[in-house]
């Protein structure tokens, strides 16, 4: 797979959303979030572990001192070698892991509705520190684009009179 830089991804996923009259203008109009993001983390892919029907592999973590306290999350590694470094067990013929595209993964997790987090490795060789993107911060960074792109006036050409 090539790898697109960060315009390229957006405009694959406006290109590949179900064009609805609706999908590929909402996509477009989160574009900003997804990439401000992306921008935070170092590649611009990364790999998932998944199923061979494509679910990606999510992992329930439970906090060391309060056991009760648990959240879901998907690992992402910057290289397909450090899959083997995470939890899944890839030698399982079921499981594969596949390079997606940073802001392919973004999006999707707000989809993702039990999901609560997406860790993404950003050293090769350690898979012990990552960096967490929660899904509710992107669901209210989004929501807060949506209504700002909802409310602003529309743009009156420059030819009008």
């Amino acid at each position: 797979m090539l790898k697109m830089d960060l315009d390229e991804q957006i405009q694959e996923l406006i290109e590949n959303a179900p064009q609805d009259g609706v999908t590929p203008g909402l996509v477009e109009a989160i574009a900003p979030i997804l990439k401000q993001l992306a921008t935070q983390l170092r590649y611009l892919q990364y790999y998932i572990a998944q199923t061979l029907d494509k679910n990606w592999a999510v992992t329930l973590l439970s906090h060391e001192t309060q056991p009760d306290v648990q959240k879901q999350v998907i690992y992402a590694f910057p290289t397909l070698k450090d899959v083997t470094l995470g939890p899944y067990p890839m030698k399982d013929p079921q499981m594969i892991a596949l390079p997606i595209p940073v802001t392919h993964i973004l999006f999707q997790m707000v989809a993702i509705e039990v999901l609560d987090s997406i860790i993404f490795f950003e050293v090769p060789g350690n898979a012990t520190v990552g960096t967490e993107i929660r899904r509710d911060e992107v669901q209210a960074l989004i929501q807060a684009q949506l209504r700002q792109t909802q409310t602003s006036p529309p743009s009156i050409p420059p030819d009008i009179a």
